[in-house]
């Protein structure tokens, strides 16, 4: 049996708050930087400001600053990336980055286990078309 899910609130503050967070997110953004399938997702020359939006939705999520409903409103995440094709692909692409980004935060059960969770779930909910992307000619 697992223990259980921490609540929101006493998990920001037991992982560390803003900086792990931070940590987090910038782990993975270096992952996708260098991605040429989630790359291009990321249309902004400087992945900076997807990094920091980024960052304020999890740390809000967990039970943080609502700094990002705040400056940006509901979080609406389907609708948000409904401009990109985020097929299976891409889905594991982008949770390849982030289990490396989570494993690298260290954190101890179940906190571990609870914010991959979050993240895979979150992944495979993204997912807007089942077609694999069209090969390049």
């Amino acid at each position: 049996m697992s223990a259980p899910v921490p609540d929101e609130a006493s998990f920001f503050v037991a992982v560390g708050g803003e900086p792990t967070f931070r940590r987090l997110v910038a782990k993975f953004y270096e992952g996708v930087a260098g991605d040429p399938l989630l790359r291009p997702m990321y249309p902004e020359e400087d992945l900076g400001p997807a990094e920091d939006r980024f960052a304020l939705f999890l740390m809000q999520y967990w039970g943080g600053p609502n700094t990002y409903s705040a400056s940006r409103g509901h979080p609406r995440l389907r609708m948000r990336h409904a401009p990109f094709r985020v097929d299976p692909a891409a889905r594991d692409a982008w949770l390849h980055h982030m289990r490396v980004a989570v494993d690298s935060l260290g954190l101890p059960e179940p906190h571990h286990s609870a914010l991959w969770d979050y993240l895979e779930r979150a992944a495979y909910f993204m997912v807007n078309t089942m077609d694999s992307a069209e090969p390049a000619h």
